[in-house]
C-alpha cells in the first residue's frame, strides 16, 4: 500500500486532553420581551419538557404562551438579576463552580474545565466544539442535577449527542449519573442547613425540602425524578435525626393544567400557615444553585404566601452554590467519573 500524502494545510494532531463540562439548566441572556422570549421558546419546545401533542402545543407555544409570559418571567427575573455583571445569578453561580473547579485541577494541564447551559449561552455545543479543538478526545459532561430526570439530565445528553452528530472527529464522552444518595451530597446539604438555622434570629418549626416539579404522567412513564427525591429526603431526615413530620417533601413550579407530582410547595405552604403554623424554613435539595425557582418563587412567592395565610417567620435556605462543600462534592463526582483516563 502506498505512502499516504496529505495535504500540505492539514492540522498536525493537538495534545491530548480531558474535557469537564459543567451543564445547568439554563439562562436567558437579558430580562427584556425578546430576550425572555427566545429563552422560553427554546426551552418549552424542547421535547423532553412538553410532551404533549406537537401541533396542539404548537398553537398554545406561539399564540398564547410567548405572547404574555415573557413580559411576567422578565419581571421575575429582574427581581434577582445580577446587575452588576447584566447577568442571571445562575450564570454567575455556575461560572464560579467551573472557575473554582478548574483551579483544583490546575496541576494536572490535560484537564480543560468549562462551563454550558442547556438553554441559552453559552450552548453546550459551542463549548463542546472548543474543547474539541482544544485537544480533548475525552469528554465528561457533568449535569448539575442530584436527581434524574428526562426533562433534565436526558435532555443535556441529546444536546450533546446533537453537538456529536455534527462533528466529524467525536471526541469520547461520559455523563456523570446523578448523585441524590451519595453520602457527600447529603451531608453537604444537611450541614448547609445546619449551619443556616444556626444564624436564623428564629427556630423554624417545620422545614420543606421543595423540588421542582414535573406532570404526574411522567412519573407513570417510568421517570424515576420522585423516586429519588423521595430518597434524597429519606436520607436528610436520617441524616438530620428529623421525624417526616418535622422534614417534609414537597414539588414546586408547576405549569399548565395537568396534575403534577404532589403535594404542591405553594398549597402546603399556604396550609401550613392557616392551621397556625408560625416559622417555616424551605429547603431546595434538588438545586445545585441559586436560581429564579429558589430565589423568586421560594424566597419571595412563597414567603409571601406563608406571610399572608398568617405565617411570621420565613426562610430560604440558600443552595450549595460555589461554596466549599459544593466544590468538594462537584469534585468528587468528578475524579470518580474520570477514573481509567487520568
Amino acid at each position: 500500500m502506498g505512502a499516504t500524502h496529505l495535504p500540505p494545510n492539514h492540522p498536525a494532531l493537538p495534545p491530548r486532553r480531558i474535557g469537564v463540562l459543567l451543564v445547568n439548566l439554563g439562562t436567558p441572556d437579558a430580562t427584556d420581551y425578546w430576550s425572555m422570549r427566545r429563552y422560553l421558546k427554546e426551552f418549552l419546545s424542547d421535547r423532553r419538557v412538553i410532551e404533549e401533542n406537537r401541533i396542539k402545543w404548537w398553537l398554545v407555544l406561539n399564540l398564547i404562551i410567548l405572547t404574555v409570559r415573557p413580559r411576567r418571567r422578565g419581571r421575575d427575573y429582574a427581581k434577582i438579576w445580577n446587575k452588576e455583571r447584566n447577568e442571571s445569578i445562575l450564570k454567575t453561580i455556575t461560572r464560579s463552580q467551573s472557575e473554582k473547579l478548574a483551579k483544583g485541577f490546575s496541576g494536572d494541564a490535560r484537564i480543560l474545565v468549562d462551563w454550558a447551559m442547556r438553554y441559552g449561552n453559552p450552548s453546550i455545543a459551542t463549548r463542546l466544539e472548543a474543547m474539541q479543538r482544544a485537544g480533548c478526545d475525552r469528554i465528561l459532561i457533568v449535569p448539575l442535577y442530584p436527581q434524574y430526570a428526562a426533562a433534565t439530565t436526558a435532555s443535556v445528553c441529546d444536546k450533546a449527542f446533537d453537538a456529536l452528530a455534527a462533528m466529524r472527529w467525536q471526541p469520547a464522552l461520559r455523563v456523570a449519573p446523578p448523585w441524590f444518595d451519595r453520602p457527600i451530597y447529603i451531608d453537604a446539604v444537611a450541614s448547609s442547613l445546619e449551619d443556616s438555622l444556626a444564624r436564623l434570629p428564629f427556630r423554624p418549626q417545620l422545614i420543606l425540602a421543595s423540588y421542582h416539579g414535573m406532570p404526574e404522567d411522567y412519573l407513570k412513564k417510568g421517570d424515576p425524578y420522585y423516586c429519588q427525591c423521595a430518597a434524597t429526603t429519606r436520607l436528610l431526615r436520617a441524616r438530620l435525626k428529623l421525624g417526616d413530620d418535622k422534614l417534609i417533601m414537597t414539588f414546586q413550579s408547576r405549569f399548565g393544567g395537568a396534575e403534577w407530582l404532589k403535594p404542591y410547595t405553594d398549597a402546603t405552604v399556604k396550609s401550613l400557615a392557616e392551621r397556625g403554623l408560625k416559622n417555616l424554613a424551605v429547603l431546595t435539595p434538588g438545586f445545585a444553585a441559586d436560581c429564579l425557582e429558589t430565589l423568586e418563587e421560594i424566597g419571595m412567592e412563597n414567603a409571601d404566601i406563608f406571610k399572608r395565610a398568617g405565617g411570621e417567620n420565613f426562610a430560604h435556605i440558600p443552595c450549595l452554590n460555589d461554596s466549599e462543600r459544593a466544590m468538594a462534592l462537584i469534585r468528587d463526582v468528578v475524579v470518580r467519573e474520570l477514573q481509567g483516563w487520568r
